[in-house]
C-alpha cells in the first residue's frame, strides 16, 4: 500500500524511539536466551508509539501507517456522526526487536471503538 498526501499519520521520529526501545529488547533477551537465564521467552513485544487526533468521515477514519503499511481506512458504527473528533493509537508489534507488524485503536470521547492489527499480532 501506498501512503496518501494529507492524511494524518505518526512522527516519524517517535516510530523511531519506538522501535529504538523494541531493539534494545530484543538485544536484552537473545544474550538472557544464549545464557540461558530466559529459557521460556518468545520474543514479543508491543510498544507503544504515539496517539493522533483524526476525524470520522463518511463512516471510517483513514491515516497512513508506519513500516510501509501505507493508507488504510477503519469502519466506525453507524452512531458516530461524520465531523467527530477521535484519536488513534499506534503500537507496534515486535519479535525480538524486529517490527512485523502494527496495531491501531481508535478511540471517541475515551472510549475504544475499533482496533486492528496489520502484520504479525502483538
Amino acid at each position: 500500500m501506498e501512503a496518501k498526501e494529507g492524511l494524518p499519520e505518526f512522527d516519524a521520529k517517535v516510530i523511531d524511539q519506538a522501535l529504538e526501545a523494541a531493539q534494545r529488547h530484543g538485544e536484552t533477551l537473545r544474550a538472557e536466551t544464549i545464557s540461558h537465564e530466559t529459557p521460556l521467552a518468545d520474543g514479543q513485544l508491543k510498544v507503544s508509539a504515539q496517539c493522533i487526533s483524526v476525524t470520522v468521515n463518511n463512516g471510517e477514519v483513514c491515516l497512513n501507517l508506519p513500516l510501509g503499511i501505507g493508507s488504510v481506512c477503519l469502519p466506525v458504527p453507524s452512531w458516530i456522526p461524520n465531523g467527530t473528533a477521535a484519536q488513534a493509537c499506534l503500537d507496534i508489534c515486535t519479535k525480538w526487536g524486529i517490527p512485523c507488524g502494527v496495531e491501531v485503536t481508535v478511540s471517541v470521547a475515551g472510549q475504544q471503538i475499533i482496533q486492528k492489527g496489520f502484520g504479525c499480532s502483538c
